[in-house]
């Protein structure tokens, strides 16, 4: 099958800063891929609320383009795929605003086609659980996989928790998230968090091909079955303790701020000194 060249998207609306967005065309049958690449190599693709906005936008015109056939979603570069929510933003007090536009982990729920992850170096935190709500998740042998949050005091909460039981078994879904290991590529393919594990050079050939096994099947049969799959996260907790009265003003805690000050100070974090403070002062 042939494909033409990417060519940047652009139009009212889809102007961006921090993402790339581009679609190229199957010239055997007109059908289209559209790519999101989160564009912030430096910060090794890690998103801000302004990357949230700007993914959001792609996302929507890709996924009521007619004739897209599938959505890929990747980083700039080989370094990373993305290590979630950018700490230094979050550290300047907009946790708490992170918590309630994060949108990432949504969008391949809210996509009208099937979202394709091509994932490069690592996938972390946020960009991890990103990957694995994809529809198709396709990996470098390079590529490193973990969870993040409890080390830097960054609680997740929603769906993306119990769905990752769906995606890898309850055992290893709280070793995911609570242990914050992390995992090989191979160990990745193992545990069900991908479906397939390429060669560094063969990462974009290999989501070709998922590609045109999509474009060989009838659009509104995959929007249909991609309903029904997706219907499982509906039925699942959007939210949960974090937002529960009893967790609201976590970020304003001590120990909610101590993980990403430690992080940005290059040093480990002091919860359990913080946890028996509060144990003298009568806090707990």
């Amino acid at each position: 099958m042939a494909w033409s060249e990417w060519e940047q998207v652009v139009g009212d609306g889809l102007e961006f800063t921090e993402i790339l967005y581009h679609k190229k065309e199957h010239l055997d049958t007109g059908a289209k891929v559209a790519r999101v690449t989160i564009n912030r190599p430096k910060q090794l693709n890690s998103f801000t609320a302004h990357t949230q906005d700007e993914m959001f936008r792609a996302f929507y015109e890709g996924s009521h383009d007619p004739l897209v056939a599938a959505i890929v979603l990747t980083g700039t570069g080989d370094r990373a795929f993305s290590t979630g929510g950018d700490v230094a933003w979050e550290q300047w007090g907009l946790r708490e605003q992170f918590y309630w536009r994060y949108l990432p982990n949504r969008l391949p729920r809210n996509s009208r086609r099937p979202v394709i992850a091509a994932i490069r170096g690592y996938c972390i935190g946020g960009g991890h659980h990103l990957a694995y709500t994809c529809d198709f998740s396709v990996s470098t042998e390079t590529a490193i996989f973990g969870q993040n949050g409890p080390r830097v005091s960054s609680p997740a909460d929603g769906y993306i928790i119990p769905y990752s039981v769906s995606v890898v078994g309850a055992k290893k879904a709280r070793e995911l998230w609570m242990l914050c290991r992390r995992y090989t590529a191979q160990e990745a393919l193992e545990m069900g968090l991908v479906n397939s594990v390429v060669p560094d050079d063969k990462l974009d050939e290999e989501v070709d091909r998922i590609c045109e096994d999509i474009i060989k099947a009838s659009p509104g049969c995959i929007e249909i079955l991609k309903g029904c799959f997706d219907a499982e996260i509906d039925h699942l907790p959007q939210s949960g303790l974090q937002s529960s009265w009893q967790y609201h003003n976590y970020f304003d805690t001590e120990e909610g701020k101590e993980g990403s000050m430690a992080f940005m100070e290059k040093r480990k974090p002091n919860y359990w000194a913080i946890r028996k403070k509060q144990i003298e002062s009568g806090q707990l």
